[in-house]
């Protein structure tokens, strides 16, 4: 009988529903942020660090920064509803609808979150050379008001928060299959960076789901 099951219905259970019961507790108003150590479980997260590997366009594109150019310091590519886009950098992402075989995981997120993204911004990190500069995620397009979640797979890699004003920083290890949820407050008052580390040699998906803006 359990074959029989569809795709979806299969990810749902091998998936522990736990998960979704708990993903919104907030945390102390100094830390905006929650982590869910293996959210999902290692099995799952392999299926989709092989699908996200192999059924995506991934790209380095030029960013432009204080007039100067630069290419990615990592691979990277975006998913999104259609007329829905992203810009930083001078760099223009565009939604094209969501891939079919990626609806089970954008659904899994949604659910456990209790919220409906509309966009995801994917980043491959290659190995411990490949990085993230520090930065919030305050564009326009970006609505501060819902929550941003930021799924892990693959090799783990620090994931570090600066606070704007105040001397405090903290680095989180993120793993396989490891979900952080940062709340509305988080952007206004926190950087946040994945910085090289030289001795990582495998690779790691990050997938962050917003929701953004529709423009009309």
């Amino acid at each position: 009988m359990h074959a029989k099951l569809s795709l979806r219905y299969r990810l749902y259970l091998s998936h522990s529903s736990k998960h979704c019961l708990k993903v919104m507790n907030r945390p102390s108003d100094f830390r905006p942020w929650s982590v869910f150590p293996s959210w999902m479980n290692p099995i799952v997260s392999d299926y989709w660090f092989g699908q996200l590997n192999n059924c995506l366009a991934w790209e380095r594109p030029q960013l432009s920064v204080y007039g100067s150019s630069y290419t990615v310091p990592r691979m990277t590519t975006f998913l999104a509803e259609k007329n829905i886009s992203y810009r930083y950098s001078g760099y223009t992402h565009f939604g094209n609808g969501w891939p079919s075989w990626f609806r089970p995981l954008l659904e899994l997120v949604n659910s456990s979150c209790a919220v409906s993204f509309n966009g995801c911004l994917l980043n491959l990190y290659r190995n411990g050379n490949d990085r993230m500069g520090w930065h919030s995620d305050d564009e326009i397009e970006i609505d501060d008001s819902k929550p941003i979640a930021s799924l892990s797979f693959g090799v783990s890699r620090d994931f570090c928060f600066k606070h704007r004003s105040q001397n405090f920083r903290e680095a989180l290890s993120l793993n396989h299959g490891d979900l952080l949820i940062m709340h509305p407050d988080c952007q206004k008052e926190w950087l946040h960076s994945v910085p090289t580390r030289k001795g990582i040699t495998g690779q790691r998906i990050n997938l962050t789901f917003r929701c953004y803006i529709r423009k009309k």
